[in-house]
């Protein structure tokens, strides 16, 4: 049970390891971009291209299909970014148990946007934990973890591909214990619980009242979707990649900071950003050194131009 490219490496794995998989369960297929084009999930994708059965109940609770899966009597659950909850009927329906491969150090960001919020709190470290399913969010116990560094060019994106890969090979070596039943389960500490909701539109837009480190974050956390924006002269200004620049400034939050070959804007408490790759609106995405040769010219240096 998954839908994005997270939860692809990890049903490549089960089937490269002989692992027979009974159903692949994933996201109905939805419109994307302007055109609105209908686009299967990655999960559906890579079944079809292993002549795999497909789920895709809008709501799974009570569907005919949760029924024919429950009637399938199958050994494990293993779910990867599947984005629904399975109800208690359906977790205890299978024989052995219902595994979730979840995307941070439990019980450290319960929830649906566990990497965005590691990177938008400025963690050093994410992971990955191999749980047991309970109908409570991601409050299963703990079979196995694993973590790595968050490097200071990580964003959500590159995160997804790293944990995707951890995910697959931590899981694959945890399902023999679990299946033979040596493995050791450990609760999780209910004094420890951080939750992580998905990200809201309004988390989207930065403003200058943050420092550049909090928007810097935000900007990897929100990097590739659905992108992280400030409002410049009353349109939206997408910034794809950033850095905090070493130097403070005593310009008001939102100005122009001395360009000199940059684009960098004044945050909070005098700190700096760097804009590095960026997207006007109606525009394509950009380098910086693209933006400053058109759009970005008209701006000088200590012009406030953020709005409030």
């Amino acid at each position: 049970m998954g839908t994005p490219e997270f939860s692809v490496p990890v049903l490549e794995g089960l089937i490269d390891n002989n692992y027979e998989i009974k159903a692949v369960v994933t996201q109905p297929d939805k419109k994307v971009g302007r055109k609105q084009k209908i686009a299967k999930s990655p999960a559906k994708i890579a079944a079809e291209k292993h002549n795999l059965p497909v789920f895709q109940p809008a709501k799974l609770s009570g569907s005919e299909e949760m029924q024919k899966l429950i009637d399938m009597h199958a050994d494990l659950i293993v779910t990867a970014a599947y984005g629904q909850f399975l109800s208690t009927k359906f977790l205890n329906s299978v024989k052995i148990a219902a595994v979730n491969v979840h995307g941070s150090l439990l019980p450290k960001y319960r929830g649906g946007a566990p990497i965005q919020y590691s990177l938008i709190n400025g963690d050093q470290e994410t992971g990955i934990t191999i749980m047991e399913m309970v109908k409570k969010m991601d409050a299963g116990d703990i079979y196995a973890q694993e973590a790595i560094k968050i490097e200071p060019d990580d964003n959500a994106g590159s995160l997804f591909n790293k944990l995707s890969i951890v995910g697959r090979d931590l899981l694959l070596k945890t399902l023999p214990a679990i299946i033979d039943g040596t493995v050791k389960k450990i609760p999780q500490d209910p004094d420890k619980v951080i939750f992580s909701p998905n990200i809201t539109k309004a988390q989207e837009k930065i403003t200058s009242e943050m420092t550049a480190t909090q928007a810097n974050n935000m900007i990897r956390a929100l990097n590739p979707d659905p992108g992280a924006y400030m409002m410049i002269q009353g349109k939206r200004f997408k910034i794809w990649k950033a850095e905090v620049a070493d130097d403070h400034t005593d310009l008001v939050a939102g100005s122009v900071v001395a360009k000199k070959g940059r684009f960098a804007l004044s945050f909070a408490e005098g700190t700096v950003l760097n804009l590095l790759e960026v997207q006007p609106s109606g525009k394509k995405r950009m380098d910086i050194k693209n933006f400053l040769n058109g759009q970005g010219n008209k701006f000088t240096s200590g012009e406030e131009i953020v709005d409030k």
